[in-house]
């Protein structure tokens, strides 16, 4: 991309080809449109041309704006509305800087133009291991973004078209309640257990859009049990609170495993609601899955924790409490 920036506060673009421009341009120009009223150039465009006109600021932060998305869309994302909202609320309030790529470790632009980027180390590495491998395991406390910033990776494949559909699955069990003495048909009486999973689909995706991808079936919400006996092909399947599956359930799950899917694998060990003495799913796979090709292993502890700053002091007080080191499972 070439630029030219003349006394009288205009630049030209010149963009690879007509499809880049076209891709940065959005669908009748509404990127462009968008850009203009967050940062208060004009911005005409012709072929693979980008014309702006305004003060020299606005000017430079609309070059560093578009220079953004040309970057973004080079790695492979397709630019929507929320990656121009975010990156023109981040150069038209003068923060970003030309050595500070906009996009450095973001996940996922929600469609609300928030974007989902992690916090710690860790949470870094996770996001690489979910790259990289076909089957990762998350374990640690709650709070630490295991669920969250898997489900980011899973909205982004499915936008960039990396993957067909996404599968969201928890084993019914929890708090010791059991499904047959709750009231309404199996929608209603997993509903529950399944929110958590709804509640972070929601934060990512416009909630009617969201709903008619679960009616199509592009995305499925379902208990474990309803993963027996299928072979999940190009997808991407998150199986949550895993520390709540026996041996089995981990064993009939992780079989479901097709081609061209990702599997990410979620749970707190320290917080299993199964009964005393049963052996835990999660906790069994850590003593001979660690170390096979296409497999990771990422552990949190509470120095992870991501949300409200109490939680991290209480999960540290329950620790003290049991006679644990700070992250060491029971």
């Amino acid at each position: 991309m070439a630029t030219g920036v003349n006394e009288n506060s205009e630049a030209k673009l010149v963009l690879a080809d007509n499809d880049e421009a076209v891709a940065i341009a959005g669908t009748r120009d509404e990127n462009l449109r968008l850009i203009e009223r967050e940062i208060g150039v004009r911005v005409g465009a012709r072929g693979n041309e980008i014309r702006l006109r305004g003060t020299r600021d606005q000017v430079d932060r609309a070059v560093d704006l578009l220079e953004e998305l040309r970057k973004l869309l080079r790695l492979g994302h397709p630019i929507t509305t929320g990656e121009v909202e975010y990156a023109a609320r981040i150069v038209g309030a003068g923060r970003a800087r030309a050595e500070e790529a906009i996009f450095l470790d973001v996940v996922l632009v929600t469609e609300r133009g928030k974007p989902i980027k992690p916090h710690t180390q860790t949470q870094r590495n996770y996001v690489e291991a979910i790259a990289h491998s076909d089957l990762t395991f998350a374990i640690g406390p709650a709070g630490t973004g295991k669920t969250y910033l898997a489900m980011a990776m899973a909205v982004g494949a499915l936008r960039d078209r990396r993957v067909a559909r996404i599968i969201l699955t928890r084993p019914a069990l929890e708090a010791g309640e059991k499904l047959g003495f709750l009231p309404g048909d199996i929608q209603a009486k997993v509903d529950p257990y399944l929110r958590p999973l709804f509640d972070a689909l929601y934060d990512m995706m416009d909630l009617e859009k969201a709903q008619r991808l679960i009616e199509r079936g592009v995305i499925e919400v379902a208990p474990l049990a309803f993963m027996r006996g299928r072979t999940l092909n190009d997808s991407f399947i998150i199986l949550d609170e895993a520390q709540n599956t026996t041996p089995e359930q981990m064993k009939m799950f992780l079989t479901r495993l097709g081609f061209g899917s990702k599997v990410v694998v979620t749970g707190d060990i320290t917080q299993t609601d199964l009964p005393r003495g049963q052996i835990c799913g999660l906790n069994h796979v850590r003593d001979f899955l660690p170390g096979l090709p296409g497999v990771a292993f990422v552990h949190f502890s509470d120095q992870d924790v991501v949300r409200h700053e109490l939680v991290q002091r209480i999960i540290q007080a329950y620790e003290q409490h049991e006679g644990r080191l700070p992250g060491e499972g029971r």
